[in-house]
C-alpha cells in the first residue's frame, strides 16, 4: 500500500512539473530502465499499472501524453522493450488494464501527431500480434472496440 502511495505521488509530482522540466526527467527514467534487472523492470511496470487509476485523470493524463510523446522519439527497440513490458503485465493480469479510464486514454493517444499515433499503433500491433495465442485473446478482449478501430486491429 505504501509503495501505491508512493508511485501515484512521484506521478502527481512529475505531471505538475512544466513540460521544459517534465520531458527530460520523464525521458532520462524512461531510458534508465533499459539498465534495471528484470525483477527491477516488473516492479516498475507493477507499480506503475496500480498507481495509474488511484491519481486524478488530469495528471495522469498529462503525464501519459509525455511517456507517449517521448516513446515516439526513442528507437523501435527501446520502445518495444517498454510497451513489451506493461502489454505481456496486463496480458498476464488484464484486470489491471481494466481498472484504468481506458477511454480516457485512447483520448489522450488521438491528440498526439498523425505521424506520432502511427508510430505508436505499429509498435503496440507488432508486440500484441507476437504474444501467444492466450495472450493475445486476452488482451484484445480488455482492449476497447474504439481503440482497436484507431489502432487498425
Amino acid at each position: 500500500m505504501v509503495g501505491e502511495n508512493f508511485a501515484g505521488n512521484i506521478i502527481v509530482n512529475l505531471a505538475s512539473l512544466p513540460d521544459f522540466l517534465r520531458n527530460p526527467i520523464l525521458k532520462k527514467r524512461m531510458v534508465e530502465f533499459f539498465s534495471l534487472s528484470e525483477p527491477e523492470r516488473k516492479e516498475v511496470i507493477n507499480n506503475a499499472l496500480e498507481a495509474g487509476p488511484t491519481i486524478p485523470f488530469s495528471s495522469f493524463a498529462k503525464l501519459f501524453k509525455t511517456w507517449l510523446k517521448i516513446l515516439t522519439t526513442l528507437s523501435e527497440e527501446q520502445r518495444k522493450g517498454l510497451f513489451s513490458a506493461y502489454i505481456i503485465e496486463a496480458a498476464q493480469s488484464p484486470q489491471k488494464l481494466i481498472a484504468f479510464n481506458l477511454d480516457g486514454i485512447l483520448e489522450i493517444y488521438l491528440t498526439l501527431e498523425e505521424n506520432e499515433k502511427e508510430i505508436i499503433a505499429n509498435t503496440i500491433k507488432k508486440i500484441i500480434n507476437n504474444l501467444d495465442d492466450e495472450g493475445k485473446r486476452k488482451m484484445m478482449i480488455v482492449i476497447p472496440e474504439n481503440a482497436k478501430k484507431h489502432l487498425k486491429f
